[in-house]
Order: structure tokens, then C-alpha cells, then sequence
């Protein structure tokens, strides 16, 4: 249908990358924790808004620039490792822990800010655009492709089974607020390991050639 093939293949394939940790899980996580549910919730709804759009441009071509682009990659690259790097950074350097945080940054203009750096972490990440330009093709009989369409049923495949996944590991996460909030050293310990594994990330995307 629509020129997809083994679309049940795809969906066991998106399900396991899915739970493959990366930047997007550690920002879920982070969030979840240390600002509680709601937070956690916006979170994923940052991230999978910036999911739709590499999407949208998977399957209407854009994400070829690019793969053919070394300088407008390049450019990408460096502006989500830098961007990585700052909410590392950030995180590291408040004076306030965690779990402190989180009883009063829970209004709409906090939760908004949560949102848009879930959009940024994601959109910044050029190995996202390109990594649905060279899967969903894997899927798709390029003999009997309807323009943009099978792009567009895989992404939200996708994007269903992601957004299922990240709800849960939100949701838990979002749990350990509470049992972990009267421990101040906890709270301190987790700042500061989730801003070195953002920095990590950033370096990661930033120097290493895949």
C-alpha cells in the first residue's frame, strides 16, 4: 500500500530505536525528574514536535540539502552541539538542585521554555534529519512511491510508537521526583551528572564523523 513494504518490519525496527538512549531520552528524563510530570509531559511534546518536523522534510526533500550539503551540515551540526553544550553548562551551574527546581517552575512561561529546548535539542540534531532520510527509503518500493505519502505514513508510524514510549519513560521518570525529593544529595548529584551527559552529547555530535 502506498509503496510500503514489510511495514510490519518497520514498526518492530522503530519500536527498538526508539528505546535506543540518545539526547532526546536524556532531555525526557532530565526534565521528568528534576521538574516533575507536567514538565516531563511539555518535554516530549518539545521533542516530538522537532520529530515532525525532520519528518516533513524527509519526505518532502528538504533533508537532502543535507546530505549534499557538507557546509549546511556542518553549520547544523555545530549550532545543536553548541546549543548541547549550553544546557549542559546551564544545568551544571544553577545554584539551585534539582528537585528544588522543581516546586516553582512549573507555570506556563517555565513549561514553554521547557518546550521550545526540547523543539532545539532536536531540530539541532542534523544525524536525526538524516537518519530519517536514509531509514524510512528502506521501506518504500521506489518503483511505486506516491510522492510524499509512504514518508508520511512511516514518520507518524514513528512518531506513534515514540511518543507511546517517551509518555511512559516520562511518566516514571517523573515518579522518582518523589521519592528522591527529600534527598538533597541526589537532587545535586543528578544536576550535575544530566549537564555532563548533555555536554557529552554535544562533544559527541560535534567530533565524531558517522
Amino acid at each position: 500500500m502506498f509503496g510500503i513494504e514489510n511495514y510490519l518490519g518497520f514498526i518492530i525496527a522503530a519500536i527498538i530505536l526508539n528505546l535506543t538512549p540518545g539526547a532526546d531520552t536524556m532531555y525526557i528524563l532530565t526534565r521528568s525528574v528534576s521538574q516533575g510530570k507536567y514538565a516531563g509531559l511539555v518535554s516530549v511534546a518539545g521533542i516530538m514536535s522537532g520529530c515532525i518536523i525532520h519528518v516533513l522534510c524527509a519526505a518532502f526533500g528538504l533533508s537532502l540539502i543535507l546530505s549534499s550539503s557538507a557546509m549546511v551540515f556542518m553549520a547544523v551540526k555545530w549550532a545543536g552541539a553548541l546549543y548541547l553544550i549550553y544546557l549542559g553548562l546551564k544545568i551544571i551551574l544553577k545554584k539551585n538542585t534539582a528537585f528544588e527546581t522543581s516546586l516553582s517552575i512549573n507555570g506556563a512561561g517555565d513549561l514553554f521554555k521547557t518546550y521550545k529546548q526540547g523543539v532545539l535539542t532536536n531540530v539541532l540534531n542534523p544525524k536525526v534529519g538524516l537518519f530519517f532520510l536514509s531509514f524510512l527509503p528502506q521501506f518504500i518500493n521506489q518503483d511505486h512511491v506516491t510522492g510524499p505519502i509512504p514518508f508520511l505514513i512511516l514518520g507518524c508510524t514513528f512518531l506513534v510508537t515514540g511518543t507511546i514510549w517517551f509518555l511512559v519513560l516520562a511518566w516514571t521518570a517523573a515518579l522518582m521526583t518523589n521519592v528522591l525529593r527529600n534527598n538533597k544529595f541526589a537532587g545535586i548529584l543528578l544536576q550535575k551528572l544530566s549537564g555532563v551527559i548533555f555536554i557529552g552529547f554535544g562533544l559527541k555530535l560535534a567530533f565524531i564523523k558517522d
